[in-house]
């Protein structure tokens, strides 16, 4: 597989892994698509550190996943949001 494959694959599974990870929590997020891609992308890299620390395995997709939510969780904390609140986002100020 060249680079550049594993780079779009990377970036689409940021995409899924993100744009679930907003669907699992409600309310509608103002994130953009790069930032969904950056969700996704980060919470795959935390669920695999922790896994490979915990239990000395890869990481699963719903481990991504609840990795992403919990990053998308924190999003709305920092917007002043809550759990089923996406809060302000900072243009809307």
């Amino acid at each position: 597989m060249s680079f550049l494959v594993y780079l779009l694959v990377l970036l689409l599974t940021g995409l899924v892994v993100g744009a679930l990870a907003r669907l699992a929590l409600p309310g509608k997020d103002p994130l953009t698509i790069p930032q969904t891609i950056a969700v996704g992308i980060g919470g795959s890299l935390l669920a695999g550190i922790a896994a490979k620390l915990l239990v000395g395995r890869a990481a699963g997709f719903l481990l991504c996943l609840i990795f992403a939510a919990v990053i998308v969780y924190f999003i709305r904390r920092s917007r002043g949001g809550g759990l089923t609140d996406p809060g302000v986002a900072p243009l809307d100020r």
